[in-house]
């Protein structure tokens, strides 16, 4: 789900270009706040997407996120002391454990500065005293793993102290949550209340309750942004329902303080739960409520603000008129697209104060935790927008648009410049691999050194060349949608990719040394045990076989605006409910009479997989993880070694396919008149490939056209046609010969057009 009080993605076409807007929007002074809590380590990105619009059209602006200030104010020594005063003053009753954390105040009064500073990326070397003694004081959550030496050696310092400090402050967070902060949580906070919220009742109970110790807190943070300077007009970006409850809470405040001063909310939870509103109580604290990218809505307000005494005109905004929710889109013109967006901006936020942790020690799951990322888009919506589970009649999915590989890069090299960090997450719905092929090419022409993940597709177009020419351009990880490892609801779903399809991709990656991430599901309509247990079983293969990193189950939900919410009975549930009274409408209830019991596979579903995760459990039977009787699997148990066995045999009749060398150097080894022996130099390994003796002149006269940037690059068929005609042979005999899958080892091939 896209971010956003409304995200689109960016370009560097429109940088010139001003907005129709730009004049009377300069005196409005917005600020745009993320509410509790998204993530500890890296900006959720929707607030500075909407500012580097912002920036580009001269408007004086300024963001921050609650959630860090809310962290920052309480985890530290005088935060720790008010904090365990108030709990103990509470007279809690506190299971053994809990108490136990209480008691230990003392130690984490005193370490809990030096913790953060360690994982602010301050105080390098206080690592080794962390990884090594028993500096901290440890709870509950230090039980989750016995030992430490097996996942990161004696040499991984640096990640074992973060890992305890996250556990740390685990601890300290599960003491929270039962005492004076219910609703905290270091991704989310008082989540519970807005799920499932077809009613405003008990959102409007929670708000009209006194606040607890952290709501003040939240709401003296926000108090602060008003002391520096009261703003014309608050934005609130609303991704997940975890953060519906912290930005009423704060519009609350503003409207009994700073009553006019207009406020404003959008993102992801307004854009699939809200577009059915109607209770109008939503308004005694939000204004206007936007929907889909946030740009155009945004930029819409600020006209009507500053023309007041013209008729006001919304992009996609819905207002109260007379106590009744009026939903406006009457503006013509002033939307954006795309490719006309200019780079994200993080002005104003506290980048070097966020926290990189770690809450599992596993290379790629701790990727989403740990590190500073700056977030880019290389599409706007997916390019496949089929699979039936997915909101796909919505405009973050259904409307696809692509930017030049030479924005996007361009979008790169101006936010290293502005925050000093070269890693990138690409948070597309699903990236294009094409668009990441140019993506890459143009990285590599710049000779621009970056890091970068994203979100795929488990598709073909992934071939073993693409995904090392990905790798070569900085890619460190992928994630994707395996969902149901099931051939009969992989095609119910139209997914669009085969199990053999998926491990062919994964090992593609794998081999080219990228991790690979996948979300799995259950629940499917009309899953059964026995396809639950044979997804399972399938995804144990993956793993054994190194072609998956990490993973996450998922039970399938059922959404008002995917194809199984809007058709139900095509995929043979029934939707009972919930009732629709007002306000969110999307989450929905369902039985599924031909499928399984799904609730119960949970538990184990997810005990496995921590299992594979760490390494452990493939030679134990799916029995051992659940604790009522599941069916034998019945996949084949060389399903995925035979997926994998052969690569797929280079496409000869397609055109398009070029011939890319990207080593460092390569040199004749030996010759006779017969075979010449190459060596292809590359920076970790050295390939020496046997050659018919014609065959490696005519690789050596051409090197040169198998640069990736070469104007006039050498193709697959002009090298096969040489081929045959040297050595008298038709193509299909040449790509069967060993000489030719040798020298393929050293020589990509990609298709560029």
């Amino acid at each position: 789900m896209h971010c956003a009080c409304a995200v689109a993605d960016s370009t560097a076409s429109f940088a010139t270009r001003r907005s129709p807007f730009a004049l009377i929007f300069a005196p409005v002074r917005p600020l745009l706040l993320i509410p509790p809590l998204t993530q500890l380590n890296t900006p959720y990105p929707a607030t500075a997407y909407l500012c580097g619009l912002l920036k580009q059209q001269g408007i004086s602006f300024r963001q921050g996120d609650l959630g860090l200030d809310l962290v920052l104010r309480v985890f530290n020594r005088e935060g720790f002391q008010l904090l365990f005063d108030a709990i103990e003053q509470g007279n809690f009753n506190l299971p053994q454990h809990l108490s136990d954390t209480l008691l230990r105040r003392d130690a984490y009064e005193s370490t809990i500065d030096t913790v953060i500073d360690f994982l602010q990326n301050k105080n390098y070397s206080f690592a080794y005293r962390i990884a090594n003694s028993d500096y901290l004081p440890q709870g509950n959550r230090f039980k989750t793993i016995d030992d430490l030496e097996w996942f990161f050696g004696h040499i991984g310092v640096q990640d074992k102290a973060r890992y305890k400090c996250t556990m740390y402050l685990e601890d300290v967070a599960d003491l929270i949550q039962a005492t004076v902060g219910p609703h905290f949580g270091f991704s989310k906070y008082a989540e519970r209340i807005a799920r499932t919220a077809v009613s405003f009742d008990p959102i409007e109970e929670a708000l009209q309750t006194p606040n607890n110790y952290f709501d003040e807190l939240l709401l003296s943070e926000l108090s602060n942004y008003f002391a520096r300077e009261v703003p014309d007009f608050v934005g609130f970006t609303v991704p997940f329902g975890g953060n519906l409850y912290g930005a009423l809470k704060c519009a609350q405040w503003i409207k009994q303080h700073h009553p006019n001063v207009p406020v404003a909310m959008g993102g992801g939870y307004p854009n699939t739960e809200l577009r059915d509103l109607f209770d109008p109580r939503v308004f005694n604290y939000i204004d206007y409520i936007t929907l889909d990218d946030g740009e155009g809505p945004l930029m819409a307000l600020f006209e009507n603000l500053r023309n007041a005494d013209k008729p006001a005109q919304y992009i996609r905004t819905f207002i109260r008129e007379n106590e009744t929710v009026t939903y406006k889109n009457n503006r013509i013109g002033g939307d954006y697209s795309h490719k006309q967006l200019p780079v994200p901006t993080y002005e104003g936020l506290r980048l070097k104060e966020y926290l990189s942790v770690i809450d599992m020690p596993n290379p790629m799951h701790r990727l989403w935790n740990d590190g500073r990322w700056n977030k880019l888009t290389v599409a706007h919506g997916c390019y496949w927008k089929k699979c039936s589970f997915c909101d796909i009649s919505l405009d973050y999915i259904s409307r696809f648009e692509q930017s030049p590989a030479t924005a996007l890069v361009d979008k790169m090299e101006q936010l290293i410049a502005e925050t000093g960090e070269t890693g990138f997450h690409l948070v597309d719905e699903a990236a294009p691999p094409l668009a990441l092929r140019d993506m890459a090419l143009e990285i590599l022409r710049r000779g621009l050194q970056v890091s970068w993940w994203g979100n795929i597709r488990f598709e073909k177009t992934f071939t073993p060349d693409l995904c090392k020419l990905l790798a070569a351009s900085g890619c460190i990880a992928v994630t994707g949608g395996l969902e149901v490892a099931s051939p009969r609801l992989l095609e119910l779903m139209e997914k669009g990719v085969t199990i053999d399809q998926v491990a062919r991709v994964c090992k593609g990656f794998r081999d080219a040394g990228i991790l690979v991430h996948a979300y799995l599901m259950y629940g499917f309509p009309t899953q059964t045990d026995q396809e639950t247990i044979d997804s399972l079983e399938i995804v144990r293969m993956l793993f054994e076989q190194g072609l998956l990193h990490s993973a996450h189950w998922h039970q399938f939900a059922m959404t008002a605006h995917s194809p199984v919410g809007l058709n139900p009975e095509k995929y043979g549930v029934i939707r009972t409910g919930p009732e629709f009274k007002g306000f969110a409408n999307n989450d929905l209830y369902h039985e599924d009479p031909q499928g399984a019991n799904h609730e119960q596979y949970s538990d184990g579903l997810k005990k496995a997989l921590y299992n594979y995760m760490h390494g452990h459990g493939f030679n134990l039977p799916l029995q051992k993880f659940f604790s009522f009787k599941v069916p034998k699997p019945r996949v084949h148990p060389l399903t995925i070694v035979n997926a994998i066995k052969t690569n797929l045999p280079d496409p000869i009749e397609t055109p398009g396919f070029y011939l890319i060398w990207q080593g460092v150097s390569m040199r004749e080894i030996s010759r006779n008149a017969e075979i010449t022996e190459l060596a292809f130099i590359f920076h970790r390994s050295t390939n020496r490939v046997k050659l018919p003796s014609a065959i490696a002149d005519f690789i050596s006269s051409h090197l040169d056209r198998m640069d990736m940037h070469a104007a006039n690059k050498l193709s697959l068929a002009e090298a096969l046609e040489s081929f045959e005609t040297t050595l008298q042979r038709d193509k299909e005999w040449i790509v069967r010969q060993a000489w030719y899958n040798d020298l393929r080892q050293s020589i990509w091939l990609l298709k560029l057009n």
